[in-house]
């Protein structure tokens, strides 16, 4: 379909929005809706923790395995990105037809355990495996929440559900440093500990067992929550019991819709992408940057900047998808890229300063606590931009590819890149603060421009989508 004919068709699907079409089914009790998005919340939380604790634990690691800060960066990044985002591209096709319920609940049982594995790592190349296995037990959570939220919210609603359930980001975070930091404290004091059947280990690989199984919990409670019925137009088969089941749409049909919608996603993931580069390259190096730059202890640093992550974080989360919600409510359907966009470069200056003021602790912290709510405007407006983009049947599979992009860019290079400016360009340690105030700025304009760059291409592929939906639904 031409982008004309789309723009004529628009008028018509516009009176019949997807969450009023004759024969939906009726949405969840918004109670227990909710109720869903605290145990998905939890179940982020976690992870990020697991995902994290590494940004607390590079003074040690460093001294105990004798590494570089490039090498700490891949267990940060690479080695976590890599698996995270390919296992997500076979896990989001799964959750278009498959019990979303039951994939993240084993997801959290395989990166818990993983998790907790690195406390028994002897070797650098061990640690790597283990972070892979973290990465691919998380990739199952994000694309099938998404999927659920969709579900169990009208749209009008689902921008401020998604960034409730986005917190989970930078409440786990925030934790991760605050409680990592408590138990570092602990466990140095204690010196190495033995355990039975692994041996004598170092107070760094306490904290990986610490945090790691306790999420095993977290899996059995997940178990317990309802698949919500799927809303749309759904192609079943009919197996030999004569039971009807959810039938994936032919991949060959999703890249097509996709493909045709090519521009916009592509804006869409580069100013998601290069936004969530920053924060997890800020995220890995921001505890290191107090330690080396201002003389603070790992317990304050983890304790001071994890207070920012859950206090700034969480409310940027929730603001953007707000913020979202209500330009798409006042008129503005390209309101949620929008949001994104400008975020990223209300961000910029402040990611400027904080790095190269000298002497004034709290104003860094103020600095500091600014560039981290505007950077998080992205996460809920961009998770729910894709629900909206793309039909029911696809937003498994658009999702885990809108995450795969992220995570090669943001994760898979964000640390990566401070460390290697850091290591390679400045050739010293204690010039981490450069590398801090110069590269993520750079990175958080780029992509708040290429956002900008995408708000007409939006509108078509918004009419795009509910032609697909009417044309399909008749």
């Amino acid at each position: 379909m031409s982008e004309t004919e789309v723009l004529a068709e628009v008028e018509e699907t516009r009176h019949h929005p997807q969450h009023s079409r004759p024969g939906d089914k009726p949405y969840p009790r918004a109670i227990y809706a909710w109720y869903v998005v605290g145990v998905l919340v939890v179940a982020y939380t976690f992870s990020f923790i697991d995902r994290q604790i590494l940004s607390l634990l590079v003074g040690p690691m460093k001294r105990d395995l004798n590494i570089s800060d490039f090498e700490m960066s891949l267990l940060q990044g690479f080695a976590f990105a890599v698996f995270y985002a390919l296992v997500g591209l076979p896990i989001g096709r799964m959750v278009d037809s498959k019990n979303r319920v039951g994939i993240i609940s084993i997801g959290i049982l395989v990166w818990s355990l993983m998790t907790a594995l690195c406390g028994t790592a002897r070797a650098y190349w061990q640690l790597f495996i283990y972070r892979m296995g973290v990465g691919v037990g998380e990739a199952a959570l994000s694309p099938a929440a998404y999927s659920m939220l969709a579900d169990y919210f009208r749209p009008e609603r689902m921008g401020f559900a998604l960034g409730v359930y986005g917190i989970g980001v930078y409440i786990g975070a925030g934790l991760a440093l605050i409680i990592g930091a408590q138990v570092v404290a602990i466990v140095q004091s204690a010196g190495t500990t033995t355990l039975p059947l692994i041996g004598e280990i170092f107070p760094w690989q306490v904290v990986f067992l610490a945090v790691g199984l306790p999420g095993i919990l977290v899996a059995a409670w997940m178990w317990t929550i309802k698949e919500p019925e799927r809303r749309g137009h759904m192609r079943t088969t009919v197996d030999e019991n004569g039971n009807e089941k959810h039938a994936a749409l032919p991949l060959s049909e999703v890249v097509s819709f996709m493909w045709s919608n090519r521009i916009t996603l592509f804006t869409h993931h580069i100013c998601y992408a290069l936004g969530a580069m920053m924060a997890y390259g800020v995220a890995a190096w921001i505890p290191s940057f107090l330690l080396r730059t201002h003389g603070w202890s790992i317990v304050d640093a983890g304790t001071y900047y994890g207070t920012i992550v859950m206090i700034f974080g969480t409310a940027g989360v929730v603001a953007g998808g707000w913020m979202g919600d209500k330009a798409v409510s006042m008129g503005r359907e390209n309101g949620r890229l929008l949001v994104m966009g400008l975020g990223c470069i209300a961000a910029a200056p402040f990611a400027l300063l904080y790095p190269l003021i000298d002497g004034n602790m709290p104003l860094v912290l103020v600095l500091l606590s600014i560039s981290t709510f505007f950077s998080t405007f992205a996460i809920a407006p961009g998770a729910a931009a894709i629900q909206e983009l793309m039909p029911n049947q696809m937003r498994g599979f658009a999702s885990a590819f809108m995450i795969f992009i992220i995570t090669l860019i943001g994760l898979g290079l964000g640390p990566s890149a401070i460390a290697a400016m850091t290591d390679f360009f400045y050739a010293d340690e204690n010039m981490l603060r450069y590398s801090l105030a110069y590269l993520p700025p750079l990175i958080l304009l780029v992509g708040g421009a290429v956002g900008l760059a995408g708000l007409k291409p939006y509108l078509t592929s918004r009419a795009r989508a509910e032609a697909w939906i009417t044309k399909n639904e008749t």
